[in-house]
């Protein structure tokens, strides 16, 4: 029997992998990215399960869906430590060193 490639295994893999170096951007580019990669892993993982037969690369595409949901927890706890610093500092107190410094010591009672 001919077997075929799944149509967005490699996309999932793909934005799997951008979603783990996404974190590193604010955690945004990654938590959109994880959310499309499992969204075709979704509708791919239904194809496949209709006829398992047919299809050759799952394991390409289970290893994506791993991958995505990897970098959308880094992603998510980037962001949501960047919303607590922007919170805490300020946004322009995000640029100076050292009015950090000073509100964490601030913070610590030092």
């Amino acid at each position: 029997m001919n077997q075929q490639k799944l149509p967005n295994a490699t996309a999932v893999l793909v934005l799997g992998i951008v979603s783990i170096v996404g974190c590193c951007c604010y955690g945004v580019v990654g938590v959109i990215t994880g959310i499309i990669g499992l969204s075709l892993y979704k509708k791919d993982n239904a194809l496949y399960q209709q006829n398992p037969d047919l299809y050759s690369d799952y394991s390409n595409l289970n290893t994506g869906r791993i991958l995505c949901i990897i970098g959308l927890i880094l992603s998510s706890l980037n962001l949501i430590a960047n919303i607590a610093m922007i919170s805490i500092f300020g946004w322009q107190g995000m640029s100076d060193p050292q009015l950090i410094q000073e509100r964490m010591r601030e913070i610590l009672g030092q």
